[in-house]
């Protein structure tokens, strides 16, 4: 598994380089608690690197949910819509938020390894 991490608490895989898939992080969602909803992006939407591409809410917050890369998003996980406790119980795999076609693979440069993040969200 290739994945990468965010600062803002995002992870990506880049296994399938057609369509990397995103989601949040162990930490992320320990942080937020039970989470109850997912507001997740329109297949077909493009964005750049740092914009909020969703939202997810828990019983104790809301926080955006931000694009690790610039690019298209491909695919939602309906999954996660119909079941957001899914973010909770298996966040890094049947709890992915979507899948998006990267227009930079350059930009996985700037993101932190497993230990690197680790590390960052150990003092986060």
């Amino acid at each position: 598994m290739t994945v990468k991490f965010s600062k803002e608490h995002e992870w990506i895989n880049t296994a399938d380089t057609a369509a990397a898939v995103v989601g949040i992080t162990v930490h992320a969602q320990d942080a937020l608690g039970d989470v109850v909803f997912v507001d997740l992006p329109e297949v077909g939407a493009t964005f750049n690197q740092g914009d909020v591409a969703g939202v997810v809410e828990s019983v104790k917050a809301a926080a955006d949910v931000y694009m690790p890369v610039t690019g298209e998003i491909v695919e939602v996980n309906e999954a996660l819509r119909a079941d957001p406790s899914l973010a909770n119980s298996d966040p890094l795999n049947a709890g992915w938020f979507f899948k998006v076609k990267l227009a930079d693979v350059a930009q996985l440069d700037a993101l932190m390894d497993e230990t690197a993040y680790s590390a960052f969200a150990a003092n986060a």
